[in-house]
């Protein structure tokens, strides 16, 4: 029973991690694709040119995601912190 328990909320755990990334990572990959194929096709070579970019793509989404992001977490949290009393018996 335990196993099973631990088990589904290291299955949870990884749901809600890839929930609180999503609003990060997949913003920032489309920048970083739509960057490469521009650099590919005009030879250029910067670095600056891919990394302000994807850092000001980075806190836009952290601006507008961030709060949601963290009630994610912070309820997750609560969950598992509730369900620790059933396990300690």
């Amino acid at each position: 029973m335990e196993a099973d328990y631990f088990i589904g909320v290291a299955q949870q755990s990884l749901w809600v991690l890839a929930l609180a990334a999503a609003p990060l990572l997949l913003p920032i990959l489309a920048i970083g694709v739509l960057l490469g194929m521009v650099q590919a096709a005009t030879s250029i070579n910067e670095q600056t040119l891919t990394f302000i970019p994807k850092l000001i793509v980075a806190a836009i989404c952290l601006a507008i995601f961030g709060g949601s992001i963290l009630v994610l977490l912070t309820d997750f949290t609560k969950e598992i912190f509730a369900q620790i009393p059933a396990l300690v018996r």
